[in-house]
């Protein structure tokens, strides 16, 4: 399988170039991702773990999933695509905010990003792609909150930035839909 390029970006997000995702994380250079936040009626997060064989962050909990816009797609149809890869199901989604952030991992591979964070609603149970995802559970912010502070480790870099940045909006609108 072809491995898929990212777009690279300047800190406007404006496209600058194409590059083969592994490259670009070697590089450490800053290129375009998103991030989707599912919730449910309850106002609870559906969590991911990743797979045990993803070449960063095995086995860490993480937002509902995430991944890196194609060439040519925007935002919102990218983060339709890969829930519908990585957790077997589709939603409304909406765009809240976009940051930047930069996470070395151990294996010498660096995420540098322009995140867009996404957002939906949904009730139902996943279909999970076990080449993606070794588990997922809904969880309420203030558990995932407590959690984060007692087993930091357990969660993927982005996630603990992304959670502890719009936190006071998923208290706030947790029973909305």
């Amino acid at each position: 399988m072809k491995e898929e390029n990212v777009i690279l970006v300047n800190e406007d997000d404006q496209p600058i170039g194409l590059m083969p995702k592994m490259e670009a994380h070697e590089k450490a250079l800053l290129h375009r991702a998103f991030s989707v936040f599912v919730l449910n009626d309850s106002g609870e997060i559906m969590l991911q773990q990743r797979a045990a064989d993803k070449y960063h962050s095995p086995l860490l909990w993480t937002n509902t999933c995430c991944s890196h816009q194609r060439d040519g797609e925007g935002n919102i149809e990218a983060g339709k695509r890969r829930l519908r890869e990585e957790m077997g199901f589709s939603v409304e989604l909406k765009e809240l905010f976009s940051f930047i952030y930069k996470a070395p991992f151990d294996n010498g591979l660096t995420e540098h990003e322009l995140d867009h964070v996404l957002i939906g609603r949904y009730n139902g149970l996943p279909k999970i792609n076990k080449e993606e995802v070794a588990d997922w559970k809904w969880m309420h912010p203030t558990q995932i909150h407590s959690d984060i502070l007692k087993n930091p480790d357990n969660y993927t870099a982005w996630f603990k930035i992304i959670f502890e940045r719009f936190y006071d909006y998923l208290i706030e609108n947790q029973e909305q839909s």
